[in-house]
């Protein structure tokens, strides 16, 4: 059952006004502006050179890999590409920014407008998008309770990153998270990044603010920066929300500010005062071009598109007949959603082939930690096994056994099923023999059957299942039975 996130303005006159903004670290071989490997786990400063360093005479030089990964992912948002976008400097001090300045893009982002469908319980809501721009990285600084220095490591710096800014449009913790879960889960169908929020691949900051219910106009916010899991993010607006509302409710002050979050203690604290725009001295970057992209390009990439999850959610639910809740199971993940499509397309039955997936695969794939295609078993075998069932070989209950050992092996269902001795008896005049047998020793039961009573014939099937060891074809086996005690 999913967790209930409370609502802290539920029942009050007074509503939440919220906007992320959601760094996505693309999965780029190299750095946004330099030749260096783009890997998380390096040695500290090991994927460095004069260029992301920031060193004099050193010219950045712009990664194509990643304007299409931004392209790509404005067109899955509905976003308006600009085809003659500019870098933009940012100017800042921090001691993991070497240059004193991020290269980033201020007055003409890269994609424009756009929407993020979420779904919460029954409601269904459009998040409007502001814009989707693309960025390099700082560097982390890294700090021990251990030693009274602090170290800087330079890795990060220059990996791109696309900034993706929200309208003020999600009202509560839950639509926060639902967002954020969609825009993940579009970005990993894009497969323009891993999304590993542990890794830092995906973070978020936060925006939000206090207003009577029904009001237009907008009021001091605070900013909530570097919440690196959906809880985080879900929890800390739970309580800066709790926050403000008391202050308000006591006749205090909001003060515009940078917040951090404290998972442990559950709340927020003042970083700092909160930044405007014109506090960065934005100024065009002088050694890069602005960047002209081909607008038959930018539709050939909109025509590349992979089918997104909503789409897949209706196909799922409308054309294969799927539950509602299978059918949102299956899109959650993208390789377990394209495995059925691959199963589908070898002729497997939907809903047999969904309730393996949505049980037996997925607890497989975090048992070891895989996606849908690395556990070890092909489409094609799956296929096959549920086939096997549908044609007798094998029991339900047996081929689960069956589904395990085709993991740890490259041989066919047949030869998995025969080597485990779990064929099913489908032979007519031997299940003939057994039914007879049952029938002439369990006369009261055979009798309690003519008179009615269903729940007889589940025993007189166990009894024959018995006698063949579990071997027989448990749906001819209660054939037989009915048949053959109609007809006496």
């Amino acid at each position: 059952m999913a967790k209930q996130i409370p609502d802290p303005t539920r029942d009050t006159p007074l509503e939440a006004v919220i906007g992320l903004e959601v760094h996505v670290q693309l999965r780029t071989n190299t750095k946004l502006f330099c030749g260096c490997e783009n890997r998380f786990g390096a040695s500290p400063n090991e994927l460095t050179c004069p260029v992301c360093l920031g060193l004099p005479g050193s010219l950045p030089v712009i990664n194509r890999q990643a304007v299409e990964y931004a392209v790509r992912a404005g067109l899955a948002c509905g976003c308006t590409i600009d085809t003659g976008t500019k870098w933009d400097r940012k100017n800042y001090y921090y001691p993991d920014l070497p240059k004193n300045y991020q290269i980033s893009q201020y007055d003409r982002p890269l994609c424009a407008g756009g929407t993020v469908e979420i779904r919460t319980g029954d409601e269904v809501r459009l998040i409007r998008l502001t814009r989707i721009h693309l960025e390099e990285d700082a560097g982390k600084n890294v700090h021990s309770e251990e030693f009274p220095e602090s170290w800087v490591d330079l890795n990060r710096t220059g990996v791109p990153l696309m900034e993706i800014v929200s309208e003020p449009d999600i009202r509560t913790p839950e639509e926060a998270g639902a967002y954020l879960r969609m825009l993940r889960l579009i970005m990993l169908y894009l497969d323009v990044s891993d999304c590993n929020m542990e890794e830092g691949s995906l973070r978020c900051d936060v925006n939000v603010s206090i207003r009577p219910r029904g009001s237009e106009e907008f009021e001091t916010r605070c900013e909530i920066k570097n919440l690196n899991s959906f809880s985080n993010v879900e929890n800390a607006l739970v309580y800066e929300i709790k926050r403000q509302t008391q202050l308000r409710n006591s006749g205090g002050q909001v003060t515009q500010e940078t917040r951090l979050f404290d998972p442990d203690r559950g709340e927020t604290r003042s970083m700092r005062g909160k930044e405007a725009a014109h506090d960065y001295r934005y100024l065009p970057d002088p050694d890069l071009r602005s960047l002209k992209l081909s607008p038959d390009w930018v539709e050939e990439e909109r025509a590349s598109l992979p089918e997104l999850p909503i789409p897949r959610l209706e196909r799922f639910r409308t054309t294969l007949g799927l539950s509602d809740y299978h059918a949102d199971v299956l899109v959650r993940d993208p390789s377990i959603a394209s495995f059925l499509d691959e199963c589908l397309r070898l002729g497997g039955d939907p809903q047999e082939v969904a309730n393996w997936l949505v049980n037996s695969l997925r607890e497989e794939m975090n048992a070891r930690d895989a996606d849908a295609f690395g556990v070890g078993l092909t489409p094609q075998r799956l296929v096959e096994l549920v086939a096997a069932i549908a044609d007798g070989k094998v029991s339900k209950q047996k081929a689960r056994d069956v589904f395990r050992a085709l993991l740890e092996s490259d041989d066919g269902v047949d030869a998995v099923i025969d080597r485990l001795g779990f064929g099913q008896i489908s032979d007519d005049s031997i299940l003939r023999q057994a039914v007879q047998e049952v029938i002439q020793e369990q006369s009261n039961a055979v009798s309690d059957v003519r008179e009615g009573k269903e729940k007889s014939i589940n025993f007189l099937l166990g009894q024959v299942m018995r006698k063949t060891k579990g071997a027989a074809n448990p749906g001819l086996v209660r054939e037989l039975l009915l048949d053959t005690i109609n007809k006496g």
